[in-house]
């Protein structure tokens, strides 16, 4: 499983969710001029604050998503790629002594 191919879909995910929300502030917005409880200056004002604040919002979701993601591969057990990284470079000087090694004998 390609764990960034889920990650990137979810946070896709989050970006098609702020998508809505603004289709949705506008309609709002719009509806407001139509009844007259809002100019369209206001609902421009009313929909790009909405946007703004969701937006923020959205960056402090994203990182603390990525934290609860490490936090729940941590916990099942998956290495870390760094943690990965250097058991390939121990298997690699395991390997390398055992030629050597294999070498000496063979002389």
């Amino acid at each position: 499983m390609d764990n960034n191919n889920w990650l990137n879909q979810l946070l896709m995910l989050g970006v098609g969710t702020t998508s809505i929300a603004a289709e949705k502030f506008k309609e709002v917005s719009d509806q407001l001029v139509r009844d007259g409880k809002l100019n369209p200056e206001q609902a421009s004002i009313f929909v790009n604050d909405l946007l703004k604040q969701v937006q923020a919002n959205q960056g402090d979701l994203e990182v603390q998503f990525q934290r609860q993601v490490r936090n729940v591969m941590q916990d099942i057990g998956v290495a870390r790629q760094s943690e990965v990284d250097e058991l390939r470079g121990r298997i690699d000087r395991l390997e390398r002594q055992l030629r050597e090694l294999e070498n000496k004998n063979w002389r």
